[in-house]
């Protein structure tokens, strides 16, 4: 493990353990209002993962700063993905100016002052076209989903997954668009300090 990894797992849980401890002793645990069953078959406060019925604003931080870590974790892998999985090895670069033996010229991007460094053409492979059509039917499908849910009879406990669904299905689409079908510019330029 690097150095730098280390010591930024340090600062999180530094972090983290004084807000969870402040959160372990939050408010008491409230009760479960429930529907009379007897009376209709809605179950609004079903849903796929038992969750606590109340939080304090204390517990409410800790899963709040827990997400965003995992956000940033999740923002890095991808950045991860996208300029390594699908790039050519880097022998396989244009590095004379964007003009080998691709045959590329980027007149717009290259001045004087502003040169091209490093470019890889879009692999344009077909696990791409896979990938944004799986990612594009899971969207479609969330999507209508997520509308069946909010015409039925207050049926709302899943509002939550399918828009997560639906979002992250949109993203990953974004993410394969960039990572198959976007060429890699790396460029290069003087600047007056």
């Amino acid at each position: 493990m690097q150095r730098n990894t280390l010591l930024i797992g340090l600062l999180v849980v530094s972090v983290l353990l004084p807000m969870w401890y402040v959160a372990l002793h939050g408010e008491p645990p409230s009760e479960e209002i429930a529907i009379d069953e007897s009376v209709s078959e809605i179950r609004p406060l079903d849903g796929v993962v038992d969750t606590p019925n109340k939080l304090s604003p204390s517990q409410v931080g800790v899963v709040v700063w827990v997400a965003l870590f995992a956000l940033l974790g999740v923002l890095a892998a991808v950045h991860q993905f996208m300029n390594r999985a699908v790039r050519p090895p880097d022998d396989a670069a244009v590095a004379d100016g964007g003009t080998g033996r691709a045959g590329v010229s980027l007149p717009w991007l290259a001045t004087g002052d502003r040169w091209v460094v490093e470019y890889h053409d879009a692999s344009d492979a077909i696990e791409g076209l896979v990938a944004m059509a799986g990612l594009t039917v899971l969207a479609i499908a969330f999507a209508a989903l997520f509308t069946g849910e909010y015409l039925t009879l207050a049926r709302t406990q899943y509002f939550g997954l399918y828009a997560t669904g639906m979002f992250l299905s949109l993203a990953l689409s974004t993410v394969a668009y960039y990572a198959w079908f976007m060429p890699h510019i790396e460029v290069a330029e003087h600047r007056g300090h």
